[in-house]
């Protein structure tokens, strides 16, 4: 007679829960990153580190993924954190929509973060929900705010070397954005991170081609040539942008492609360009330059000096919320002379008072 009292008590009560799936609309989801919304039952991952984090009860969780293979074959990377603590990545396959995040969890509430490893030009992923027993209110919004503007260096690209060799396989095998110095430094100052950065790309020339280069995307949801599809600003106002682009301006390119000499008027006054339109973007924000990482010798003093050209222009211009950051070192133990997630963490190390200080943070 207990045992049925029990068991009707616990059916009463929904102690004891069906999993169900839970849509991509329903308030217990919390987004960040360059996503298009266009069909909410399916929003699109496009930007390094986009994802969503939920609250949630139950033994296990399996999350609902439709991945655009962009070229037919560019699967993606999705890096997962459980209640705090780091749980890898994985890769999306085709055929599959549901992926087993977590399996003979404890009782209680669970934090889960699912956030996009590789970037824009990998193509998109489609987030079409959660399986679990029960979804929960979001966790609370950071109230801090950064965008980090770069290349490869800030998509993680590079920053896994251990399970797949680098240049072995493809060329976005190592890439892990969570990893890079951008989310690592959000994560430590609780602030909400969006990546705005494109492997390869520059300030008035790419690595290997003329453009488009990153003034031109970067108003583009997807952060390529096509201005069908805009990012709504106003989704992300940031306390603080910084950006990180010089390296493959100075870079020598692919040596395959004909490249000019470096031209230091084009570089200097597409950078103002380029700063007059985050100004106009974030009216409120401090913007931080930074030096690179990848750059050595005389070219790193040579980046060093013309953007300390490229401050004192601004400055003069009225522009009082701008400052210049200069790396003490090379950072290049990953695949192809990029960070590893090592560097990225001294990286953040390196960053991370120099922020405090300029945001009072």
């Amino acid at each position: 007679m207990k045992t049925q009292f029990l068991f009707l008590l616990i059916f009463l009560t929904g102690s004891a829960l069906a999993a169900q799936t839970f849509s991509p609309r329903d308030p217990g989801f919390s987004y960040q990153g360059r996503i298009d919304f266009s069909d909410p039952e399916a929003p699109r991952l496009s930007s390094s580190a986009s994802g969503v984090r939920f609250r949630f009860e139950g033994k296990k969780v399996e999350v609902h993924l439709q991945d655009q293979f962009q070229n037919g074959s560019d699967f993606n990377y999705l890096a997962v954190e459980l209640d705090g603590v780091y749980q890898g990545r994985f890769p999306t396959e085709k055929g599959k929509t549901v992926y087993l995040l977590a399996d003979d969890l404890a009782a209680g509430s669970h934090t889960l973060v699912l956030a996009k490893a590789t970037e824009a030009q990998n193509g998109w992923v489609e987030f079409r929900g959660v399986t679990c027993d029960r979804l929960l209110s979001p966790p609370a919004e950071p109230k801090r705010k950064i965008e980090l503007i770069g290349n490869s260096i800030t998509c993680g690209m590079g920053v896994e070397t251990a399970d797949i060799p680098c240049g072995s396989a493809n060329w976005f095998d190592q890439h892990n954005a969570f990893l890079a110095y951008g989310p690592v430094l959000a994560r430590r100052l609780d602030a909400g991170v969006l990546l705005s950065s494109v492997s390869g790309i520059g300030v008035y020339r790419n690595w290997n081609s003329d453009g488009p280069v990153m003034p031109e995307v970067y108003g583009n949801l997807y952060l390529d040539g096509n201005a069908s599809k805009k990012w709504d600003s106003g989704r992300f106002q940031a306390d603080l942008v910084t950006v990180c682009l010089g390296t493959n301006d100075f870079s020598d390119g692919d040596g395959k492609t004909a490249r000019a000499p470096l031209d230091s008027s084009r570089f200097v006054s597409a950078y103002i360009r380029f700063l007059k339109t985050l100004r106009e973007t974030h009216p409120g924000s401090r913007i931080l330059l930074l030096s690179s990482p990848m750059v050595n010798g005389d070219r790193s003093r040579q980046l060093v000096r013309w953007l300390e050209v490229i401050l004192s222009e601004r400055q003069k211009s009225g522009e009082s919320s701008l400052f210049l950051f200069t790396w003490s070192t090379g950072y290049s133990g990953g695949c192809t002379t990029h960070p590893d997630r090592d560097d990225h963490r001294r990286m953040a190390d390196e960053l991370e008072p120099v922020i405090r200080s300029i945001m009072g943070w």
